[in-house]
């Protein structure tokens, strides 16, 4: 067993859709019939150890050469759902982010630039055939977002010591809290000069939710978060249910129960960021 099959990747966490089968065109929906028929699909740290892997040889694989045929799956109440990886189509938005956050002699030592621009000019010819395709799967590192929260309720997280904290919604739900939060954001703006930015983050996130099949399923996974964070920490975080909380005091012209909920969370967050800097 090599070092990118036993290594777990704890940084990332996932902001996901699963589809259901009538959501794809064929032959992908007979695909992925046939995948999830087959069983043992690997998880999110093997998608990661081969992200990993790549960036081994010298010079670095930056983006996959072709397009992974894998995906996670789930069934609910009896229909499948699915949620292709695009590591390819990912890896080529990831790129495209880092050349926004890092300035050029960071990202020469990490990919040189010769790659860079190969990988954008693959992403180029590929994007004119394919000018509507957008990934299934977000990343977030060292922290979950808090916009995410918003999709979700605390009566939907799943947390097993070790292994997961997750949390899963119809994509009706998740849309409609998201509508709910930016009345209140939005209002609370007008009124206070308040919540833009969250708004901001959540209307992005929307605009993505509307790509996809309205009987999708919606995740929130904190990852491989799970196996960074203390147990304790994780076994007492209900992010969602603060976030709700102090969106209801915002709904509630309760500047000062919004603003002590929101300091909860950014201090719980910022120390989970602080993290990407430590030895």
């Amino acid at each position: 067993m090599g070092v990118t099959d036993s290594l777990t990747v704890p940084y990332a966490s996932y902001l996901r859709v699963y589809e259901p089968l009538a959501a794809f065109e064929e032959p992908e929906r007979t695909h992925w019939s046939d995948y999830a028929r087959r069983g043992a699909a690997p998880g999110y740290q093997d998608e990661l150890r081969r992200s990993l892997a790549d960036l081994v040889p010298v010079p670095p694989v930056g983006v996959p050469v072709h397009e992974s045929a894998d995906a996670f799956t789930a069934t609910v109440d009896g229909v499948l759902l699915v949620c292709p990886w695009r590591t390819r189509l990912r890896g080529w938005l990831a790129l495209r982010e880092l050349a926004e956050e890092f300035p050029a002699p960071v990202l020469d030592l990490a990919l040189p630039p010769v790659v860079r621009l190969q990988a954008q000019a693959d992403y180029e010819r590929w994007r004119e055939r394919n000018p509507d395709a957008r990934p299934w799967i977000r990343t977030a590192v060292w922290q979950v977002p808090l916009r995410w929260f918003v999709l979700v309720a605390d009566e939907e997280r799943e947390y097993v010591p070790g292994e997961l904290l997750r949390y899963r919604t119809p994509m009706v739900q998740a849309r409609r809290r998201l509508a709910r939060a930016l009345r209140v954001l939005r209002r609370s703006d007008e009124e206070h000069g308040t919540g833009a930015a969250l708004a901001a983050g959540l209307v992005e996130v929307g605009t993505w939710l509307e790509e996809f099949h309205p009987r999708s399923m919606v995740e929130v996974d904190y990852g491989g978060l799970v196996h960074a964070l203390p147990a304790a920490g994780l076994e007492a975080d209900h992010s969602a249910a603060e976030l709700a909380a102090g969106l209801a005091a915002m709904g509630a012209g309760d500047a000062d129960g919004a603003g002590e909920v929101y300091e909860i969370l950014a201090a719980r967050w910022r120390a989970v960021r602080e993290r990407l800097f430590a030895n």
